[in-house]
Formats: C-alpha cells, sequence, structure tokens
C-alpha cells in the first residue's frame, strides 16, 4: 500500500489487482458502483487524474479519497 500512497491510511488487507479487467470491464464495473464510492473510482481510475485534483473537485480529504478508493477496488474485484 505504501507503495501507491504517501498519506496515514493503512488497511489490513492488501489492495486489490484488477489488472485482469478490460478498460471496458473496468469502465462498467465502475459504473455500477454506489455514488459515494464511483465518482472517486471514476475520477481516479477511469479518468486518470491525480488523486489532489479529485479529492479537490469532489471537497473531500485526501485520506477519504484514499479509503473510497479502496472500498471502489474491494467492490469490483469481489464483482469481477
Amino acid at each position: 500500500m505504501a507503495k501507491e500512497f504517501d498519506l496515514d491510511v493503512n488497511f489490513e488487507d492488501q489492495e486489490p489487482d484488477l489488472s485482469h479487467l478490460t478498460p471496458e470491464q473496468l469502465k462498467a464495473a465502475v459504473e455500477a458502483l454506489p455514488e459515494a464510492i464511483r465518482a472517486v473510482a471514476r475520477g481516479v481510475l477511469i479518468e486518470k487524474r491525480t488523486m489532489s485534483d479529485v479529492s479537490q473537485d469532489l471537497g473531500i480529504r485526501q485520506a477519504e479519497l484514499v479509503t473510497r478508493l479502496h472500498r471502489a477496488k474491494q467492490v469490483i474485484a469481489a464483482t469481477n
């Protein structure tokens, strides 16, 4: 986790690997997420924006963005 994020946020489980998904599959999976995590996943995973940019745009702290992104990846990995 420390390789991806330079924030004081830790998770007990590993970051889900979504590399097996095609861009189309990833986009469909992101669009199926609940809104609270969809906007974060769309901004970071689909639009390839920086976490700082997405957190500012959504008006949330970067630590909250990291948490929501992790949850989004968990949901996507569990359903794909």
